[in-house]
C-alpha cells in the first residue's frame, strides 16, 4: 500500500495558469523520490501542495493512510527544506534548530542530544549561538537542513535545498541528506533541475514537463530507456543524440538510415519499416574502421573524457571518448553505434517505439 499517494492532482491559478495537470504518483514508505524537470514544469507546486502551502484545484493527497488534501500544514507531519533558508532571524541557530522539537514537546535533554548530533554531522556546532544574519548563505542552508532533519516526520519535502551552494558544499550536504534519510527510513521527495543530484540521490526519478509526469523510473531506466523525446533530450548532460530518418529492411536486416546517408545503422530488434528518430547516448558511439562517416567539428577535453562534436549525413552527433584519444578538427572518422543502446521514437507522437 502506498505511503504517499497523489491522485489526479491539479493546480490552476486565478489567471488561468495551469501549473500541475493531473499528477498521479504512488510512493512507498522509506522511498527517496526526486522530481526532475525544467523551471516552470510544476515540480515545486506539487511539493507545496503536499506540504499544504498550496491548495489543490482538484485531486487528492493521502499521507500515511490519511487524506490530507485540505489539512493545514500544521496538521501534516512533514519536514520542509526551502531553497532560500526561511530561518527565524530573531532566533539563534540553536533556537531555530530546536523549534520543531520543542513544538512536539520533546524533553530538553533529548533536544540537546539530537541537536548536537545533527549539528556535528552538518558542521554547524560552532554556529549554534549565532543569529542567521551573521552567517554565510551556505551556513544558513546547513541550518535550514538541520532544522528539518532533527526530527523524523512522515515525509521530508526538499525544494532545491542545495541550489545556492558551491560544488564542494553541495556534494557534502548531498551525502548527508541521503545518509540521514537512509538511516531514519523516512520517505523523501526532493525537487531539482540538476541531473547529477537526481541520479545520485533517487530511488526513482519523476521527470516532469508542462505540469505533467513524462516518466517515472529508476535513474538507470530514465537514462537508458527514455519514454519520449523530451526525456531523451532533457536527461543527461549532454542529452541523447537524436537523428531523424527511417527504419528499413536491408539484406534481411532491420536498419536505420535516411535518404542522404549511404551507411545503415544496424538495429537489434525487428521492427516494421517506418519513419523514426534514433536516439543514442554519446558514450555508446565509438570510432571504428568502418561505419557511418562523420567529420570532426570540435573536441572538448573534460579531464576524465572528451566530447567530440561531429557532422554526419544523419545529423550532428556528440561522441564521448577516452581523454587520451585526440581528434583534429575536420578529420573524418568512421563510427559504430552500440545496437543494444539504441532507442527509437515515433516522430509524430514523440513516444518511444
Amino acid at each position: 500500500m502506498p505511503f504517499l499517494e497523489l491522485q489526479d492532482l491539479q493546480k490552476t491559478y486565478p489567471d488561468g495558469t495551469r501549473a500541475v495537470n493531473g499528477v498521479d504518483l504512488s510512493i512507498g514508505e522509506g522511498e527517496f523520490i526526486v522530481l526532475l524537470g525544467p523551471s516552470g514544469c510544476g515540480k515545486t507546486t506539487t511539493l507545496r501542495m503536499i506540504a499544504g502551502l498550496e491548495e489543490p484545484t482538484a485531486g487528492r493527497i493521502e499521507l500515511n493512510n490519511q487524506d490530507v488534501t485540505h489539512l493545514p500544514p500544521s496538521q501534516r507531519d512533514v519536514g520542509f527544506v526551502f531553497q532560500f533558508y526561511a530561518l527565524y532571524p530573531h532566533m539563534t541557530v540553536w533556537q531555530n534548530v530546536a523549534f520543531p522539537l520543542q513544538n512536539v514537546g520533546l524533553p530538553e535533554p533529548e533536544i540537546n542530544t539530537t541537536i548536537n548530533r545533527v549539528a556535528d554531522a552538518l558542521g554547524i556546532t560552532p554556529l549554534l549561538n549565532r543569529h542567521p544574519g551573521q552567517l554565510s548563505g551556505g551556513d544558513q542552508q546547513r541550518v535550514s537542513l538541520a532544522r528539518a532533519m532533527v526530527r523524523t516526520p512522515d515525509v521530508y519535502l526538499m525544494d532545491e535545498p542545495l541550489g545556492t551552494l558551491d560544488t564542494e558544499h553541495r556534494l557534502e550536504l548531498r551525502e548527508f541528506i541521503r545518509s540521514q534519510q537512509l538511516a531514519l527510513s523516512v520517505t523523501a521527495m526532493y525537487v531539482t533541475h540538476d541531473q547529477e543530484e537526481a541520479m545520485s540521490l533517487a530511488d526513482r526519478i519523476v521527470v516532469m514537463a508542462d505540469g505533467e509526469i513524462r516518466q517515472i523510473g529508476t535513474p538507470s531506466e530514465v537514462y537508458n530507456t527514455p519514454t519520449d523525446l523530451f526525456v531523451a533530450n532533457f536527461v543527461g548532460s549532454p542529452g541523447m543524440n537524436l537523428l531523424t530518418g527511417k527504419i528499413v529492411q536491408a539484406d534481411q536486416n532491420v536498419v536505420f538510415t535516411n535518404d542522404e546517408a549511404d551507411t545503415h545503422i544496424p538495429l537489434s530488434h525487428p521492427l516494421e519499416p517506418a519513419p523514426a528518430i534514433l536516439g543514442i547516448r554519446p558514450e555508446f558511439i565509438r570510432p571504428s574502421t568502418t561505419g557511418l562517416q562523420a567529420r570532426v567539428m570540435l573536441s572538448e577535453y573534460q579531464g576524465s573524457h572528451r566530447y567530440v562534436h561531429l557532422d554526419s549525413p544523419l545529423g550532428n552527433l556528440i561522441m564521448r571518448t577516452e581523454a587520451a584519444l585526440h581528434f583534429n578538427a575536420k578529420e573524418t572518422l568512421c563510427l559504430q553505434f552500440d545496437p543494444e543502446h539504441i532507442c527509437l521514437f515515433n516522430p509524430q507522437t514523440e513516444r518511444a517505439f
